[in-house]
């Protein structure tokens, strides 16, 4: 008898309503693979493959211009504790559809989230070491839970130019007040905040979404001041949170340890930036079947449809407005730490895994490379 039991609940495409599924393709990129990126078709096949030198350190998308933009596990980052192996990055390359590389920045301290923007630079997250006197403004997480050499690490945030030239930098350490963002009691205390997320916004200001402290912010570009915050009262270990055209902000809400409830489910929210209130929410019907203790993805398409990711299971399902399930496809490649030059968590993930950190859903139209296939 199969023993996985994600297996043995199906995988591949489980359902597709092709009168409300919006046309176009779905990129995956499966965490424990050695850098397989694959687009998927409605129809369950895929259509498009790219194989990688580095394994993937988080996610994939695709750019105006057609090319893959890949964020790989750079081979020579420092093994600072043993978390960071599963979601450090730091080789952020362009390829085309051949898998010729196009462009590539490196920083051995990044993890997470990258975004090439248009004019060819690079905006993503990045990690630093603390002064024991900067860690111990830092209030809660594990008692003496900071990394083996019991430094504890802070996110930055850069944009760097096309040819790596630095544009703009931002330290959490340097304008985030701790006693309003404390790590809450159940994270280590090698990480803080745990930036999991950055989105440039198109008024030029900076939206992060911080993970260990449940929080939101939009950071001012010209000041690097905290001048918007969403806090633990609504999110729990959030992640993804991105801009709609609208104004309003799409956060997919993973929902360990949230406030006043003791049922654990995630969920997609779209939060208005003026009133902060809920606008729109999607969760299951039966909400604790829909849930990722860690990383998840949203993504409003064109149609009005919402593309997510249910990460640590492997499962990417759209859904309209109305919150009507009309697409569903789980990973169908397992595979653990094995190989891949992550020993520190082998042990901690030894089971065939087939995560995916997010997922994006492109129109025919954006891949008109792929059209002529």
């Amino acid at each position: 008898m199969e023993q996985s039991t994600l297996i043995r609940r199906g995988v591949g495409l489980r359902g597709v309503d092709p009168t409300l599924v919006s046309p176009g393709y779905t990129l995956v990129a499966h965490l424990t693979s050695p850098g397989v990126v694959r687009l998927i078709s409605n129809d369950g096949t895929e259509a498009h493959r790219w194989t990688l030198p580095f394994r993937p350190g988080r996610h994939a998308r695709i750019l105006p211009n057609g090319n893959l933009a890949y964020n790989g596990v750079h081979p020579d980052s420092p093994r600072i504790f043993p978390l960071w192996q599963k979601y450090r990055g730091g080789v952020m390359m362009q390829v085309d559809p051949a898998g010729n590389v196009v462009s590539e920045h490196r920083d051995p301290m990044a993890h997470h989230d990258q975004h090439h923007l248009a004019d060819g630079s690079l905006l993503y997250t990045t990690l630093e070491a603390l002064t024991p006197s900067q860690a111990a403004t830092i209030p809660g997480g594990i008692p003496s839970s900071e990394a083996p050499d019991g430094t504890a690490y802070a996110d930055c945030i850069k944009h760097v130019s096309a040819n790596g030239s630095l544009l703009w930098s931002w330290k959490a350490i340097e304008h985030l007040d701790p006693k309003l963002f404390p790590l809450h009691p159940h994270y280590a205390r090698e990480h803080w905040p745990l930036i999991n997320s950055v989105f440039p916004l198109a008024d030029g200001n900076i939206l992060a979404s911080l993970r260990s402290v449940s929080a939101v912010i939009i950071i001012s570009r010209s000041t690097g001041a905290v001048i918007w915050h969403l806090n633990d009262s609504v999110l729990a270990q959030q992640h993804c949170a991105s801009e709609l055209p609208n104004g309003n902000i799409l956060i997919f809400d993973n929902g360990t340890f949230r406030r006043g409830e003791s049922a654990t489910y995630s969920r997609v929210i779209e939060v208005s930036r003026a009133s902060k209130e809920i606008v729109w929410e999607y969760k299951d019907p039966h909400p604790m079947t829909f849930f990722t203790p860690f990383m998840g993805g949203a993504q409003r398409l064109k149609n009005g449809n919402t593309l997510i990711t249910e990460a640590a299971f492997g499962r990417v399902f759209e859904v309209t407005k109305e919150g009507r399930l009309c697409w569903e496809w789980v990973n169908d490649a397992f595979a653990d730490y094995k190989g891949l030059g992550a020993e520190e968590i082998e042990g901690l993930f030894g089971y065939g895994a087939n995560a995916l950190f997010r997922a994006y859903k492109y129109a025919p139209e954006e891949i008109p490379w792929l059209q002529g296939k």
